[in-house]
């Protein structure tokens, strides 16, 4: 049953949120899009839910559960309006632009291209993984296509944490039997309490229906004949596993689930790149500052030209979407003063593909294709997803400060990051004095702290800078021969 809503288009909530119009509606509520009368031109998504008396408590404990987290793939709660007189109350979130991954696979027809099956795979597990190592955990108990929103970029959000709970230790089943019939987990429905393990049952349910077209959400008979042939076949004892009916039989962890995969992917893409170009596969630098102004897209395009000159293909791909750089270079090479957004994100300097503002899913096509070294510029250090992409680098680059006086914002960096293996990672400090890199060195514990020379122009050849990343490379990577100049100031 739907109930009818008190909202309608021109009402103001409120005394601020102007209702613009409907976005969406399920059996106990509607959502509205609502503009902010205090701030203008900021949109906010307005979730209408109604309850009975002696349900008025799950409101509230939804809107006290999503205030406690804090995550990029989770919608933000920034108003609660507590239920009144009739049971109506209102929650007011972060308007998330996009469609629902239902809506993205009906278009689809059921066939989305398996890399992105496998890059959303990627993203509801990091968000998961995050919700199960919240205090208390969170467990979402509704992982299904309707309730996973996708950004123009293809970013993953999950939406309707109305079920959602937080782990009760001490409980021997839950309270009330909720979720999708198809997706949620046997215990859902009355065999014990729904854990994290149940949301990793709804993973597998979702990847077995992405993989089969929407003919399988369930273990049930023989679902491998329906598995698409494209679908990496080291995923399908994941998925199974995942789909056990016993929780102690699945995965017990999100983490666990994402080391098996990331596996799988990594293997699928050096041996894919291996077929096409006779080498390694591809290989992946990222290069990360530790504050604003370091230098990291200066050193990620420096790096770019100096492989091009030995390999054929390279890309230098732009993570940091709030960076204007990419577009000024492009405007240059165009000769043109602006850069549409329906221009083409790839452009070339001197022999080197450029990818301009790039997502995460983009980035996997291009490790599946033929370019020998990516590149990837991620902009200054946050604790957010572009962080996964660092970890993941085969060469994690960290570019700091060759300032004394800065380079405690490196030690700082590495210490909120000592949970994760950093034997891998390499430091620039452009300019520092070799006295400031053997400090350095001995304050990080690792002999990977580099000073990088003076380098006006990224894109032109520097022999100091070539010895510089000869040494840092090891000598893999052999000289070329000079190529014509690109200057970055040309109109």
């Amino acid at each position: 049953m739907v109930y009818p809503s008190k909202l309608h288009m021109g009402q103001l909530l409120g005394g601020r949120y102007e209702i613009v119009r409907k976005i969406g509606e399920g059996g106990m509520s509607h959502v509205y899009l609502a503009e902010d009368q205090k701030l203008q031109g900021k949109l906010w998504a307005i979730k209408e839910s109604v309850s009975l008396p002696q349900q008025y408590g799950s409101i509230q404990d939804e809107a006290e559960l999503l205030i406690t987290l804090s995550h990029p793939r989770l919608p933000r709660i920034v108003d609660f309006f507590a239920p009144d007189g009739d049971g109506y109350s209102y929650l007011v979130m972060d308007y998330i632009q996009g469609i629902t991954l239902e809506k993205y696979f009906s278009g689809y027809r059921g066939k989305i291209p398996a890399n992105t099956i496998m890059e959303f795979t990627e993203q509801l597990l990091d968000v998961l993984d995050y919700l199960h190592n919240h205090e208390p955990p969170v467990v979402f108990r509704d992982l299904k296509p309707s309730n996973i929103m996708l950004t123009a970029q293809l970013e993953v959000r999950l939406i309707d944490f109305g079920i959602a709970r937080n782990y009760k230790q001490d409980q021997v089943q839950d309270t009330v039997k909720l979720g999708t019939v198809g997706f949620a987990a046997p215990e859902q429905y009355g065999s014990g309490q729904s854990d994290a393990r149940s949301d990793l049952y709804g993973m597998g349910a979702l990847m077995l229906y992405l993989s089969t077209g929407g003919k399988y959400s369930e273990w049930s008979g023989d679902p491998v004949p329906y598995i698409r042939q494209d679908i990496p076949k080291a995923l399908i004892p994941i998925i199974r596993k995942l789909l056990q009916y016993a929780p102690e039989d699945r995965y017990q962890t999100a983490k666990e689930v994402r080391i098996a995969i990331q596996q799988i992917s990594k293997g699928n893409i050096s041996n894919r790149a291996a077929r096409v170009t006779g080498a390694i596969g591809t290989q992946v630098i990222a290069v990360m500052g530790v504050s604003s102004g370091a230098g990291t897209t200066h050193t990620a395009i420096a790096i770019g030209h100096y492989l091009s000159r030995s390999f054929n293909k390279v890309a230098v791909v732009e993570m940091n979407v709030k960076s204007p750089s990419f577009s000024r270079i492009q405007q240059i090479v165009n000769g043109k003063e602006t850069v549409s957004r329906a221009v083409e994100r790839k452009f070339e300097v001197q022999g080197v593909d450029y990818w301009r503002q790039t997502a995460r899913a983009d980035v996997i096509a291009l490790l599946a294709g033929s370019y020998n070294f990516v590149v990837i510029d991620l902009g200054s250090y946050r604790e957010n997803d572009r962080l996964e992409e660092f970890l993941r680098a085969d060469i994690p680059i960290i570019v700091g400060s060759g300032a004394e006086w800065r380079q405690q914002d490196v030690t700082a960096m590495s210490i909120s990051l000592a949970k994760h293996s950093q034997h891998k990672w390499k430091y620039f400090l452009p300019l520092a004095a070799p006295d400031a890199v053997q400090r350095m060195r001995r304050q990080l514990n690792t002999s990977n702290v580099f000073s990088i020379p003076l380098q006006l122009d990224p894109f032109d050849r520097s022999e100091e800078v070539d010895r510089a990343f000869g040494y840092i490379f090891q000598g893999v990577v052999p000289t070329a021969e000079r190529r014509k100049r690109f200057r970055f100031g040309l109109s």
